[in-house]
Formats: C-alpha cells, sequence, structure tokens
C-alpha cells in the first residue's frame, strides 16, 4: 500500500475563477416553459480543463468544430486548467445555466466527491451530464533510457530505487490509475502533477519523471516514433492501435481494468430542451463516420449513446465505483 497523500486544493483560487452570475435569458413559448428552437443565438463557450493539445483538448475542439456546424453559432474552446479539473469544474457549476457554457469533462467529476472531503459545488447537483462521448484507455509508458522492458521489470526496479510518475494534474485519471498501480503492485512512486498531459508528456522525454499512465491519443506518435515504450495498457481488453502491448492484468497485475471517460456537462439548471437538444446533437456527431474515425486514432473508443437520464445513472453509479479505488489507492481526503 503507497503512503496516504493529502490532497489540498485552494478555495480563493477555486472561487477567483469563478465568474459572478449573471442573469439567465432563456428563449420561451407561448406557454412561458423554456424552448430550444432558437438555441443558439449567439457564442457558445466550451470549457476544457487542461493544456491544449491533450486528448481532451483534441477531442473538445472536434466536438467544437462539429456543433458550430450543426448548430451555427460559434463554440469557442477555452482552456482553463489547474487544480486537477477543479477550477474548471467550479467555473461551469456556478456560471449562468443558460446553455451558454459547457464544459468537457472526464473521471474526475465522478472521482473528486470522494477524493476531496468538500468541494465548493456538487456533481450530481450543480452539473449534468449531457453526453457521454468516449471512454479512454490509458497505457502504462516510460522513458527508453529506463532499463525496464515489461511491467514485472518495473515493479522490480521500483523496489530498488526511487521512481516518479507524471500526471494531468493531482486527481487526474493519470494520477488515481498510476496511484492504484503502485497499491496493487506493492510498491511507491512519486507523484509530480502537471497541468495537462502534454507538458508532464515532455518532462517524461526529457528524463525527469521517470513514467506515466498517458491517455493514448497524444502518448501514440511518441510510441510509434519509439521515444516512449509501452509496457501495458489500463483495461483489460488490448486496444487496436497498439495489439502487442498487453492488459496490466496480464502483465503483473491481475485483476486491473480501468479507464477513464469523457463526457460534455453543463450547469444543471440549464432548461431541459437545451440539454435535451445538445444531447441529441453531441450524440449524432459522435456517430459520424469521420468522427468515429478521428475518436479511434486519438486512442478512444467512442461512446455517444444515452439519455438524460441514463446519463445521470451513470454518473451516480461512476462516482459509487471510483469512490472504493480512491480508498484502496490509499490517496487520502483533504481537511
Amino acid at each position: 500500500m503507497t503512503p496516504k497523500t493529502a490532497i489540498t486544493f485552494s478555495r480563493r483560487a477555486l472561487l477567483a475563477a469563478t465568474l459572478p452570475a449573471m442573469a439567465v435569458k432563456v428563449a420561451r413559448g407561448q406557454d412561458g416553459a423554456p424552448t430550444a428552437e432558437a438555441y443558439p443565438t449567439h457564442q457558445v463557450t466550451f470549457i476544457v480543463p487542461f493544456a491544449p493539445a491533450g486528448g481532451t483538448d483534441v477531442l473538445a475542439r472536434l466536438l467544437a468544430e462539429k456543433l458550430e456546424q450543426q448548430l451555427g453559432e460559434p463554440f469557442v474552446v477555452e482552456n482553463r486548467p489547474g487544480a486537477g479539473t477543479l477550477i474548471a469544474t467550479n467555473f461551469v457549476a456556478k456560471s449562468p445555466p443558460d446553455g451558454y457554457t459547457i464544459m468537457m469533462d472526464v473521471s474526475s467529476l465522478a472521482i473528486d466527491v470522494t477524493l476531496y472531503k468538500s468541494l465548493p459545488y456538487d456533481p450530481a447537483k450543480d452539473l449534468a451530464l449531457v453526453a457521454l462521448i468516449a471512454r479512454v484507455p490509458f497505457v502504462l509508458v516510460v522513458n527508453p533510457s529506463l532499463p525496464v522492458n515489461s511491467v514485472e521489470d518495473l515493479i522490480k526496479l521500483a523496489k530498488q530505487r526511487p521512481l516518479s510518475y507524471g500526471s494531468g494534474g493531482i486527481g487526474a485519471f493519470h494520477h488515481l490509475a498510476a496511484a492504484l498501480f503502485a497499491s496493487m503492485a506493492g510498491i511507491k512512486l512519486t507523484h509530480v502533477p502537471y497541468r495537462g498531459t502534454a507538458p508532464a508528456l515532455n518532462d517524461l522525454l526529457g528524463g525527469y519523471i521517470q513514467l506515466m499512465f498517458s491517455d493514448l491519443g497524444p502518448a501514440l506518435p511518441l510510441i510509434n516514433a519509439g521515444k516512449l515504450r509501452p509496457l501495458a495498457v489500463t483495461t483489460k481488453e488490448r486496444f487496436t492501435a497498439i495489439p502487442n502491448v498487453p492488459p496490466l492484468a496480464d502483465a503483473g497485475v491481475p485483476g486491473f481494468d480501468a479507464a477513464a471517460w469523457q463526457g460534455v456537462v453543463a450547469p444543471a439548471k440549464t432548461p431541459q430542451p437545451i440539454l435535451t437538444k445538445l444531447n441529441s446533437e453531441l450524440n449524432a456527431i459522435v456517430a459520424m463516420d469521420d468522427v468515429h474515425t478521428r475518436m479511434t486514432d486519438f486512442g478512444m473508443i467512442p461512446v455517444g449513446t444515452g439519455s438524460l437520464d441514463e446519463l445521470r445513472q451513470f454518473l451516480q453509479s461512476e462516482i459509487v465505483r471510483w469512490a472504493k479505488v480512491v480508498e484502496e489507492a490509499g490517496i487520502a481526503h483533504s481537511e
């Protein structure tokens, strides 16, 4: 079991990142009920909780491009990295619930409820999961200078000398997957958080850290170029883009199975007709052949199905699932 890691965040930073609530103006029908017929009538801000060039950012820009084509108004991606995903998520949770601020969120939405003792928002009450876009298998990669060629080699080396791993931020899936791996393998690893996948991969290439659990999309070109050595994938199934890389469960850590997910969220009080319209449009976009192909190339497994009710149930089940993982990984709640 790894030593418990205290997780903290700055309330001041979170509050500073949240703009004051503004009056919400929603088109209404003759009966006074909100209608989505005119939505959107102007620019929609699409928040990404990580730095540019990572897998989440690339996917958000693809979706924004398609939404703009489908709905006829700009969908502008805005990166708000920091504190894992907390700063961006808090910003969206406190934004006007009018459909003009949405977010590309990840598994952290379900994880943070357990990871942190208190949050300035409640994911289940303040945010609505609008669409489940993709499952994301992660890959364990090392710098080629590290004298290991398998997971078993890595475990042996970690028992002999200190090793550090990077993540896209405290509480990000990269972090949790590595912590779970260390716990199940009975080793100690030093966590080095970054403001996104891309800067962490850059330091892995430079040898400042030795390993990382990376989403496959940004890591794949580096793997193909021989700049990173893949040891295993986090899912029970192999991934088509790297068929020779075994699952961790078959490579020395029996029972390991974890995949992140990417979804679009909006403030929970956004009018139901707008949420339904976004859900329908996003599900249709994921089903497009070119989008399906590009997502697979990014290292993602397209999903793009599910009603709003089904997505609410999915989020609740993920909160329960990751609560167990956080406890087993030995990650402490913040005060």
